[in-house]
């Protein structure tokens, strides 16, 4: 999917929502678990509810790998699912990936060629030649963490190295590897006020957001500071819509957790849709 493909999806739903499906069988409804395959049955009915309230999925692949080969399997099925009834839709593996070259190649192909999505999370610590294998890929997005949402962030991402802080170095440097124009940028939305310093080094990059609803992040701020004329931001929600209710009805609650962050991008949009 290309970046203008996305815009236009935005527009058309008035929502730049992505949901997490991150799936703790611990935590789905217990009728599922009677399932042949509990996870997709689950994600399934999350999409179902939720397809057209949203514009992108983002599957955290440790919530696959944790259940072996049958959770791999599962996320299979589900990008296959999106893929074949909701071509439309973003699709982020949230794998957080970063090798050397030609590891990072093979992890490339695993995402983009065999699952078939369209885009997946990187770490930038191993630089240039680690995610360059990623950018090469024709209308595949290369999604490099900047400045995440967890209280570990403070460790290194905001130390100051040389007088400016390493998560702006990352941003500048980044912007100087092959095929840039591919790249996507993490930030996480408890981290709103540094969003006017990021748009001032990459004004024009999509940002996923991580980190309102349950994190703590604030909508509103995140799009104050961080939406650009061409919207710019994918917000991401997880546990706060998926776990909405662990009833019969999950996946209406969902829905309704969804509508209602739908309903306050609407609001953000309206001044760039008019």
């Amino acid at each position: 999917m290309t970046t203008n493909q996305l815009v236009q999806q935005i527009k058309k739903k008035k929502s730049f929502l992505c949901i997490g499906l991150d799936v703790d069988l611990n935590k789905i409804p217990q009728h599922l678990l009677e399932e042949e395959d509990p996870i997709f049955a689950f994600n399934k009915a999350i999409i179902d509810a939720t397809h057209h309230l949203c514009v992108a999925y983002k599957p955290n692949t440790a919530f696959y790998e944790a259940y072996g080969l049958k959770g791999w399997k599962a996320l299979e099925k589900t990008i296959n699912y999106l893929n074949e009834n909701h071509p439309d839709i973003f699709t982020i593996a949230d794998a957080k990936r970063g090798d050397i070259g030609n590891t990072s190649t093979m992890y490339a192909k695993a995402f983009f060629e065999d699952l078939a999505f369209d885009s997946v999370t990187v770490a930038p610590y191993m630089g240039k030649d680690s995610v360059e294998p990623f950018l090469a890929f024709k209308n595949k997005h290369t999604i490099l963490l900047a400045l995440t949402s967890n209280k570990g962030a403070f460790d290194f991402q905001t130390k100051t190295v040389d007088g400016k802080e390493v998560y702006k170095q990352v941003l500048e440097t980044s912007k100087t590897w092959e095929h840039s124009e591919n790249l996507m940028y993490v930030v996480g939305a408890t981290k709103a006020e540094f969003l006017a310093d990021i748009r001032q080094i990459i004004p024009d990059s999509f940002l996923l957001v991580p980190g309102v609803g349950a994190q703590g992040g604030n909508l509103q701020d995140v799009c104050k500071y961080g939406m650009n004329n061409q919207v710019g931001l994918l917000i991401n929600s997880s546990r706060g819509i998926i776990y909405a209710s662990k009833e019969d009805d999950f996946a209406q609650a969902a829905a309704a957790k969804a509508k209602e962050l739908q309903q306050e991008m609407e609001v953000e949009l309206h001044s760039l849709l008019v």
